[in-house]
């Protein structure tokens, strides 16, 4: 017979850290001298702006816009200047130009908004940038900076991990991470990898297995023979994968951005022969200066610029209400091109905790459901494992008073024992079927029903009772509720079924597969192999989007063309390699990104064909005839304004109920049943 858990409550999210750490990282921000000089540029801008609307004297506010002009525009000037030593023109220096045009012109409100906005843009670029890489930095930290070292002799001697050498044996003590990859000599104990291959669940190892730099172990001592150099570990790779990628994905620009250097030489271009071909010809100098002027201040590209940013910020500020932080305005145009979906398993598709979902009770025990789990809880309740502690968690969800359990003990690899109202309990891995000497304790009963629930992706948690085995709980990380309706969605949009990329064991990797529709399972991957799997999906073609939440997921997410994080329970390194964070860990929220994605970018691109014709016909009339500066002012105003309200059509929640509607009508024609339940 058999009972079927409900599902507990969803954890409580991870208090995130306050006090010291906020005003830490606050002052973090403050040292960074872009930040400050956008920060002073902006303030400079508003006191400008105040002073102007109260009616004070020009000579107040213009010294204070004049002083937004120095503040924020002195470095991109400066770089600009740079990139002319090296013949090349950027749009920064441009709008420097046209900044100070405006000024001279009487205009100096228009140049010092321009001059924020681009300060600003500068500013958020080297945080983000920072943050990126102080955070790959931070993953050698999970490696330990010291590590036990045995000579012959076995004496004990501490040293530097950089010192380690392949043939070094190390002992690795109860609660110490790993300090090398290498094998297993002797010792056994459960390691925690899931830093690596994010495997839910520790892993046993005894001698002949491999283990991981950075890993933790568990409650047995392992003395392990070091095989690859600190350089060459695991984690080190991991460090090397991510700043590689990363550098290759900084390159990637805005579409506008694209163009500038044309549209930039050419409008320099056009306004000296606007100078000197009438000035070479005997125009008068003032008139041909002003229409020169009239022309950079029509031309210059502040309504193209509005036409690109505001429908993304919108889309961004939109996603950010609705628990989707997305990175940068480059992230949110590239969320449209994506065409295939890749995801992690444990932590992303899945809550990346263990419950009990089954209870097995076998024949002859006299024992029902409860019975049988509450002697289970009370032998594990003393257990820091994993599964002890989800065991622990059904019993309470249930409300099942537990007796004390007196003489625990408990083995790696196999599980605990205890005795609980003068029985003896053993509860653990399928492996104490073989160590019970009592009739039926290794019989078919028993062992058909491990069989049983491993073929069906659970985990096998065997009860004995004074060595008689009375039932088997399965365990199984539970489905997100959301999973199965976001992959349809995303099959709908993208036109391809996403991918499962998890380092997890094939026979759980396909079970939940075969739950949430996807059909191409790839597991028992490690870091490297991730990344090999994303180069392999854009070979064929393939815009890639990958989906983690681990540091195991950090080099794939830096490789794919996108990578998303469940942020909730993601790890620091995941959280800074991802383009965009899911904050509430709703998957459902990433249909709809890339379908705003998408009406972001035909907003941008109707604004670019308004403001390409105003700045045609400005160019033209003021070209062909004299067109007055009042007038050509208004016009190229005009349009900024037009556009700029045009792309806050993607700001109101409206807008984001409207995202990936189409998508998610799609019928669904089977529900999940990773709990048990229809």
């Amino acid at each position: 017979m058999s009972s079927t858990l409900s599902s507990p409550p969803r954890d409580v999210a991870r208090a995130t850290p306050a006090g010291r750490n906020s005003r830490a990282q606050l002052w973090g921000v403050l040292s960074m001298a872009e930040v400050r000089w956008a920060a002073a540029a902006a303030a400079l801008f508003a006191l400008g702006g105040a002073f102007q609307l109260a009616g004070a004297p020009p000579v107040v506010w213009w010294t204070l816009y004049l002083a937004c002009y120095v503040t924020g525009g002195w470095e991109p000037a400066l770089a600009g200047l740079r990139a002319l030593r090296e013949k090349t023109l950027d749009v920064d220096l441009l709008m420097i130009v046209a900044a100070l045009a405006a000024a001279a012109i009487g205009q100096v409100f228009d140049g010092a908004l321009l001059i924020v906005i681009f300060a600003t843009s500068g500013a958020l670029e080297a945080f983000v940038t920072r943050r990126t890489a102080d955070s790959v930095r931070a993953l050698l930290d999970l490696a330990p900076e010291r590590a036990t070292r045995l000579d012959g002799a076995d004496c004990e001697e501490i040293v530097d991990t950089a010192e380690l050498a392949v043939g070094d044996v190390v002992l690795v003590r109860p609660g110490e991470r790993v300090g090398a990859d290498g094998e297993v000599l002797e010792g056994v104990s459960e390691v925690d990898q899931a830093s690596i291959t994010g495997e839910p669940l520790p892993v046993l190892k005894e001698s002949g297995d491999r283990v991981f730099a950075g890993t933790l172990n568990g409650t047995g001592a392992l003395r392990i023979r070091v095989d690859r150099a600190a350089a060459d570990s695991v984690v080190a790779r991991i460090v090397t994968m991510v700043e590689e990628a990363s550098a290759t994905k900084a390159r990637t620009q805005l579409f506008i951005e694209k163009v500038e250097q044309r549209y930039s030489v050419g409008i320099v271009v056009a306004t000296l022969a606007l100078v000197g071909i009438p000035l070479a010809a005997g125009a008068a100098f003032e008139p041909t200066l002003l229409r020169a002027m009239t022309f950079m201040i029509v031309a210059s590209p502040c309504a193209v610029v509005l036409a690109t940013m505001p429908p993304l910020l919108s889309a961004i500020a939109n996603a950010g209400r609705h628990g989707l932080l997305v990175k940068s305005a480059v992230v949110m145009e590239k969320f449209r091109e994506i065409t295939i979906v890749a995801f992690d398993k444990t932590g992303t598709l899945t809550e990346g905790t263990p419950r009990v979902a089954e209870i097995r009770l076998l024949p002859g025990t006299g024992l029902d459901a409860d019975e049988l789990l509450a002697l289970a809880a009370a032998a594990e309740r003393p257990s820091e494992h994993p599964l002890a502690r989800a065991v622990v968690a059904a019993a309470a969800e249930r409300r099942l008073e537990l007796a004390h359990a007196q003489e625990f003990s408990s083995a790696p690899g196999r599980g605990v024992t205890a005795t609980v109202d003068r029985q003896v309990v053993r509860v653990g891995s399928p492996a104490l079927l073989r160590d019970s000497p009592a009739p039926g304790g290794g019989g078919d009963p028993a062992w058909a029903t491990v069989t049983e629930l491993e073929a069906a992706g659970r985990t096998a948690v065997v009860v004995l009772v004074d060595d008689r085995a009375v039932g088997v709980l399965g365990l199984a990380d539970r489905l997100r509720p959301d999973a199965q309706a976001t992959v349809r969605a995303l099959t709908a949009l993208t036109g391809a079924t996403p991918v499962l990329l998890t380092g997890d064991n094939p026979g759980a990797a396909r079970r939940l597969a075969e739950e949430v529709g996807i059909t191409d399972v790839r597991a028992g991957l490690l870091p490297a192999d991730k990344v090999a799997e994303v180069q392999a999906l854009q070979a064929a073609g393939h815009r890639v989007l990958l989906v983690g939440d681990g540091v195991n997921d950090a080099p794939a997410m830096a490789t794919a063309d996108l990578g998303v994080a469940m942020g909730r329970h993601g790890s620091d390194l995941a959280l800074e390699t991802a383009d965009a964070i899911v904050v509430r860990d709703e998957l459902a929220i990433l249909p709809k990104i890339i379908d705003l994605s998408g009406r972001a970018h035909r907003v941008v691109k109707a604004n670019l064909i308004i403001a390409a014709t105003v700045i045609t016909v400005l160019v033209t009339w003021d070209l062909l005839w004299l067109l007055p500066l009042p007038l050509g002012v208004a016009g190229h105003e005009g349009s900024t304004v037009l556009v700029g309200l045009n792309g806050l059509r993607l700001l109101p929640a409206a807008a984001w109920r409207r995202a990936g509607r189409d998508a998610a009508a799609t019928p669904l024609t089977t529900q999940p049943v990773l709990d048990g339940r229809t």
